[in-house]
């Protein structure tokens, strides 16, 4: 899925303003897609122009005029659409198992403190994202959010386990250049 066909998806769920759609994609998506105004506002600069969704301006005191975008029927249609099709494969990024990768350049020291910082941002995304993992939400945000709580549950796990694997070939690095 790309950010235009996203922010479809957000405005199903109700009207919405340029900042409240990149609210949605820090709160609701920050899961699995991430995205800023410099793609968001593009996007919804071409499905207007597409006629997939409609802007309005509304006013608003001591502040300029705000732009809410509404989905339109054609718009809703291609959003449906896009969900019946099947999904790319998932890609997972991520800075710190890309800086893992190299690990043997690091001295011992560094390679523990990287891993303690990444189980630290682990923990802390578990703690962030289970206070709004609650019962009253709908049932796909729900799941969404017990699925990222599981995939950090078991990184830590993972990372607990499987330390030793770079902190030794860091430690070996090190004997090997004294």
């Amino acid at each position: 899925m790309n950010v235009k066909t996203l922010c479809l998806g957000i405005l199903t769920l109700e009207d919405a303003s340029g900042y409240e759609i990149k609210k949605s994609f820090e709160n609701r998506f920050s899961q699995v897609f991430d995205a800023g105004f410099s793609s968001i506002y593009p996007a919804l600069q071409q499905l207007t122009k597409d006629g997939l969704v409609s802007c309005r301006e509304e006013t608003q005191d001591k502040r300029p005029n705000k732009k809410v975008y509404s989905i339109t029927p054609e718009g809703q249609k291609t959003f449906i659409e896009e969900l019946k099709t099947i999904p790319a494969p998932d890609k997972f990024r991520s800075e710190a198992l890309t800086k893992l990768m190299f690990a043997d350049l690091l001295p011992a020291s560094c390679v523990s403190t990287l891993i303690d910082t990444i189980l630290l941002s682990y923990e802390k995304y578990i703690e962030d994202i289970s206070a709004g993992c609650d019962k009253t939400r709908p049932h796909s945000e729900q799941f969404l959010c017990g699925f990222g709580l599981t995939i950090r549950k078991a990184a830590i796990q993972y990372l607990h386990d499987n330390r030793h694997l770079l902190e030794d070939d860091a430690v070996r690095q090190q004997k090997a250049a004294e």
